[in-house]
């Protein structure tokens, strides 16, 4: 008969982030056929009984649990890809997959450099015979279309150096902009998205904070109704929270499997570039460091790669 420490420990291998595959071939694979039945039988959120008193496996837990242990595998994929190769492909499945992954495109265009941003360009190319501009007018029908199509052009001035008269005319142009415009069409606005996707990111940090001083409010704040444009604005402005709020939702227990794949996505895409201020902003929302959140709800090889990534040296 299984004991109760092997049946938590079993539960707890199946559940969250990834798969505790250690515990699987220690308890699993040593055990006989009645310990199994005792398994099946105690464990009846992965198991159903029919009317002949048959244990057999619930098929949407067969899904979900495929997809667990795949995530190692991907996870290991993405990292060896070249960036140019990985932001492409990113890109490609979220146009697939429809709107609810349109924040995956918004990353990718905002967070990039524009070198980079050119050779994920470049690497679209290559792999799929199209332009990602092409492919994102194309696949997006709604009102965000102007807005992607554009941040996806750009090639932003990557210095030091603002100009303070355009930050403060730009201030007020956005002000305008958006009191004068009805909210749901905020992100069809010229003078929006012509700043958005065109000014450097020092130049719209430094707007972010003026417009604030101006209006007593933060930018992203008079956007409620435009979850694009804020996710936009976060991005271009304040990454690092970004993607913090990301991995938090992403990192829960009973995320949704299309949520739960933002931890490979976040976590080895900014390892090489920004992941030690994300820990440090991580830890300052939530009181808990990304760490060990990731401990608490990752398993098994996936949750080492991940731990490993994050304490990694860039």
């Amino acid at each position: 008969m299984a004991q109760p420490d092997e049946l938590e420990a079993l539960t707890k291998a199946f559940s969250g982030h990834g798969i505790d595959e250690k515990s699987l071939i220690t308890i699993l694979g040593n055990s006989h056929a009645e310990k199994r039945r005792t398994f099946r039988k105690s464990i009846p959120h992965f198991f159903k009984e029919d009317e002949r008193l048959f244990e057999r496996w619930d098929d949407q837990k067969v899904k979900l649990l495929k997809h667990e242990f795949m995530r190692f595998k991907n996870a290991i994929v993405l990292w060896a890809m070249h960036p140019w190769e990985r932001d492409a492909r990113l890109i490609k499945e979220a146009l697939t997959k429809g709107s609810s992954s349109y924040n995956v495109i918004i990353e990718v265009a905002c967070t990039r450099s524009s070198e980079e941003l050119l050779g994920a360009r470049r690497a679209y190319h290559s792999l799929f015979d199209h332009s990602i501009e092409e492919d994102v007018a194309s696949h997006v029908s709604g009102p965000e279309r102007k807005l992607f199509v554009a941040l996806m052009s750009a090639y932003r001035y990557e210095g030091p150096k603002i100009m303070e008269e355009s930050v403060k005319a730009e201030a007020k142009t956005l002000s305008a902009a958006l009191k004068n415009t009805d909210k749901r069409k905020h992100v069809e606005d010229e003078e929006i998205i012509r700043i958005l996707s065109t000014r450097s990111k020092p130049h719209l940090r430094e707007l972010y904070k003026l417009y604030k001083e101006i209006n007593d409010r933060n930018f992203d704040e008079d956007l409620q109704v435009g979850l694009r444009l804020m996710q936009t604005v976060h991005c271009l402005c304040t990454p690092e929270r970004y993607f913090s709020q990301v991995l938090d939702t992403a990192l829960k227990i009973d995320a949704p499997k299309s949520t739960k794949k933002a931890v490979t996505r976040v976590i080895v895409t900014r390892t090489d570039v920004d992941i030690k201020e994300i820990k440090e902003e991580y830890s300052r929302i939530y009181g808990v460091s990304l760490t060990e959140r990731i401990e608490q709800s990752a398993n098994g090889n996936y949750k080492d790669f991940l731990l490993t990534l994050v304490s990694k040296e860039a």
